[in-house]
């Protein structure tokens, strides 16, 4: 994690709303729950319209809680971060009623990229995917990006 100034710190109520408005998120039942420059958390239940054929968690939608997660973390420090690479290893299966929890941490950052950690979890504390992400930052400050729709 990085040792930044603005660690344990709450984002701006804006920029999390934003970043929570996510509407691949909201189809798909995640939810943003928390938001801190460096770290973000969601949480997502397995339904039966989230399972694959086999009747587990379907890859793409717990692929999909890393991904809000790391667009969240990623974003959190009130710059536009862009992703350039996710690496995703799926450990143990999640379960029909799973509640998935994953957090993301800040590995590293610099002016231009960034690393992140992204850990899912079921309630039972099986670690369920991993991830490493990175993301190239502009220099483009949330509040000049266009609103959602």
């Amino acid at each position: 994690m990085s040792n930044n100034s603005d660690e344990g710190a709450d984002v701006p109520a804006q920029l999390f709303a934003r970043l929570a408005a996510d509407p691949l998120a909201e189809l798909l039942g995640i939810t943003l729950e928390q938001l801190r420059p460096g770290y973000a958390r969601a949480a997502m239940t397995v339904t039966p319209r989230l399972l694959n054929t086999v009747g587990t968690a379907h890859g793409g939608a717990t692929m999909a809680l890393l991904d809000v997660v790391h667009a969240a973390v990623s974003n959190s420090h009130g710059t536009v971060a862009v992703a350039q690479d996710v690496h995703t290893e799926f450990l143990t299966p999640g379960r029909p009623g799973d509640r998935l929890v994953a957090e993301g941490v800040e590995l590293h950052r610099s002016t231009r990229t960034a690393v992140y950690r992204i850990d899912a979890r079921a309630q039972d504390g099986r670690l369920v995917a991993t991830a490493l992400a990175r993301v190239f930052r502009t220099d483009r400050p949330w509040q000049n990006t266009e609103e959602p729709a």
